[in-house]
């Protein structure tokens, strides 16, 4: 479920971020952002069931910064 999860989050930041570089229009890139959290975060998720604490908590604290940084985006 996660891994299915991860890999469509993967393709979306991918896809968008592709975008932004190709057209030079950067209207996406608060959404690519809070895709990328997202990615961060199941990826989080998915070390700390593995077992992976130190990396697992890492990963969530790097989300949370990423999903701040998305939201003072939307609010600029």
């Amino acid at each position: 479920m996660l891994k299915k999860i991860r890999i469509t989050l993967g393709i979306v930041v991918i896809l968008l971020a592709g975008y932004g570089l190709i057209t030079k229009n950067f209207v996406a890139q608060p959404i690519m952002m809070l895709s990328l959290s997202a990615f961060i975060l199941v990826g989080g998720l998915d070390e700390l069931k593995k077992g992976i604490k130190r990396r697992g908590y890492i990963s969530i604290f790097l989300a949370v910064f990423v999903l701040a940084v998305a939201i003072q985006t939307f609010l600029t």
